[in-house]
């Protein structure tokens, strides 16, 4: 066996990496539906400017990108976003969502639609901080 560093590490490297993880998970936990999840936001062009990108695994969504674009904000779409994400966890019988985000970015907006934060990584990136929230929808 040898330890190598990869100087440009790519899919191949991702997924056999991922299948050894999710070999081990597996024996722990049995099977899990692991599906990838995206909601668009579309400008009046049909372009994508923005969205909900995540993974359903273990009953849990995890909503790994919210974005929506300045000249959207506050006018409800990542809320929007956010429950038709929802709506998908619950058709797939999740316990929750869960995701994370910095102190710049959306903390208040996911706790006013019920997210709760349940940890901290303090000076990341320094200065600031990122939070873990999570809600249950069972």
């Amino acid at each position: 066996m040898t330890i190598e560093v990869v100087a440009s590490p790519g899919e191949a490297e991702r997924l056999a990496i991922l299948a050894t993880l999710t070999a081990h998970n597996d024996a722990a936990v049995g099977p899990t539906e692991r599906r990838q999840v995206a909601i668009v936001l579309r400008n009046d062009d049909g372009a994508i400017v923005g969205g909900l990108w995540g993974m359903i695994a273990f009953g849990w969504l995890f909503v790994q990108y919210l974005a929506v674009p300045p000249e959207m904000q506050g006018q409800g779409r990542g809320r929007d976003l956010m429950l038709q994400g929802e709506a998908l966890a619950r058709a797939a019988n999740c316990v929750g969502v869960w995701l994370d985000t910095f102190s710049f970015q959306a903390r208040g907006f996911y706790e006013k639609l019920g997210f709760v934060q349940f940890g901290t990584i303090p000076d990341y990136p320094p200065g600031h901080s990122r939070f873990f929230l999570s809600k249950r929808i069972d």
